[in-house]
C-alpha cells in the first residue's frame, strides 16, 4: 500500500527538490549514503542508476532504505523498501525525469553498465517539517 507524502507542503517539496540522500546497507552491514536525483509519485521514489553502483548491490542484499531531503532545517525523512528494475522503464517515470531534469534516465553511460531504475515504496515518514 503506497504511503503518500504527509501533507501538501511535503508533496510540493518532493516535486521540486533536486536531490535526496539515499541510505542503503552494504552486505557487511555498514551504511552507504549517496545523493541522487529522484522523482516521487504516489508514495514511490524513482531513482536512476548504473548496474555497477554500490546502492544496487546493497539493495539486492538488503532492500530496506532511508531517504532524506537535503534541507536540514525542514527535514523530510522516509523509510522504505527498494527493488531494482531493468529496462524498459515505466514511460511516465522516464517522462517525469525528463521534465524535472532534462535527462533521459534510461540512457546508458559508456563504461557504467546497463541502466537500472530503483523503485522505493515509502513505508513510513520519520520527520516532516521541523528539525528536532
Amino acid at each position: 500500500m503506497p504511503c503518500p507524502a504527509p501533507d501538501a507542503g511535503a508533496a510540493a517539496r518532493l516535486a521540486g527538490e533536486r536531490n535526496v540522500w539515499l541510505c542503503t546497507v552494504r552486505a557487511n552491514g555498514t551504511p552507504h549514503v549517496a545523493p541522487v536525483w529522484f522523482v516521487h509519485d504516489a508514495g514511490r521514489w524513482w531513482i536512476g542508476t548504473d548496474e555497477r553502483a554500490v546502492k544496487v548491490r546493497s539493495i539486492r542484499t538488503t532492500p530496506r532504505v532511508s531517504l532524506a531531503l537535503e534541507d536540514g532545517d525542514r527535514p523530510l525523512v522516509a523509510e522504505g523498501t527498494a527493488r531494482v528494475l531493468t529496462a524498459p522503464f515505466p514511460p511516465r517515470v522516464v517522462t517525469a525525469f525528463h521534465e524535472k531534469y532534462g535527462w533521459d534516465v534510461s540512457a546508458e553511460r559508456p563504461g557504467s553498465g546497463a541502466r537500472l531504475l530503483l523503485e522505493v515504496r515509502t513505508l513510513r515518514w520519520l520527520l516532516a517539517g521541523t528539525a528536532q
